[in-house]
């Protein structure tokens, strides 16, 4: 095999471990109260998404090692430290809320961005007319392929280094 076609198999692996690890981490790991917590202004919601990133990457990291071992895949620990600190920055970045939102508004999708909230211009609504909550936000869609396309760097960076 040539160097660049074990690097391409490698990318496919890391990112599929990663990607994996972080709808766990997101989803599982997560408590209620980070999740809550994470978007609010000053220390309150630094440290509540400070800790969602620690649960979130030793996640990461525990579900990479065995895939790494298993697959006798030749990843260093520089690249693995490179990867997994770039992409929770970056998961630190868009979990704090107001960044994303303004990401979102700058590049035109704000409406999208509130769809499904009640602040959205046609808000989901219960047969009275009341506003009916739901997961299925423009918010969380945003959210997670933002996350995504970090994956992508981190498995990239995993493999190159």
């Amino acid at each position: 095999m040539t160097d660049s076609t074990v690097k391409a198999a490698v990318f496919a692996a890391v990112f599929i471990a990663l990607y994996i690890a972080h709808s766990v981490g997101d989803h599982w790991v997560q408590t209620s109260c980070q999740a809550a917590a994470k978007g609010q202004p000053g220390w309150t919601g630094r440290l509540a998404c400070g800790r969602h990133l620690v649960g979130l990457t030793i996640t990461k990291a525990v579900v990479l090692t065995p895939v790494a071992l298993v697959l006798n895949l030749p990843v260093t620990v520089l690249g693995v430290f490179v990867g997994l600190t770039l992409d929770a920055a970056s998961h630190y970045w868009a979990d704090r809320r107001t960044t994303l939102r303004r990401l979102a508004h700058y590049c035109g999708k704000s409406e999208f961005y509130s769809l499904g909230m009640p602040d959205h211009p046609a808000p989901p609504t219960t047969a009275e007319g009341t506003y009916a909550p739901t997961l299925g936000t423009g918010a969380y869609a945003l959210d997670q392929s933002w996350h995504i396309l970090w994956l992508g760097i981190a498995a990239l960076l995993i493999a190159a280094l």
